[in-house]
């Protein structure tokens, strides 16, 4: 299973693709909105994990609006250190993880959604 795994946190984003592709799955890492957008554009992903904020102007609900258009079978999961009641209305068909997680549960969550 192929994941895009988005977050600007670079000590984050190293020990959780390390974590996911302990468990089998290959990780693709994107340090903002905008370059997760172009991997979206260059690659084919199974499952997208995004935080909500991020720098340079592009959200992780804009990543998971993005992922719905260019790749409608790709299953997006939203994390963010907010509640959901925070955040804007998220959209149609993705999850939501509340941070800080444990990697174990991350990949519990996302082979649930790999099963619906």
């Amino acid at each position: 299973m192929r994941v895009l795994f988005v977050e600007d946190e670079a000590d984050t984003r190293v020990l959780v693709a390390a974590g996911l592709e302990m468990h089998g799955f290959g990780v693709r890492l994107a340090e903002d909105g905008l370059a997760a957008i172009q991997a979206l554009r260059e690659d084919l992903f199974d499952l997208v994990v995004t935080d909500v904020s991020m720098p340079n102007g592009v959200s992780g609900i804009q990543v998971a609006e993005a992922a719905a258009r260019l790749q409608p079978s790709a299953r997006v999961l939203i994390v963010s250190g907010y509640a959901p009641g925070q955040l804007p209305e998220l959209p149609h068909g993705t999850r939501y993880l509340a941070k800080p997680y444990r990697t174990t549960d991350l990949i519990s969550t996302l082979r649930t959604m790999l099963e619906c």
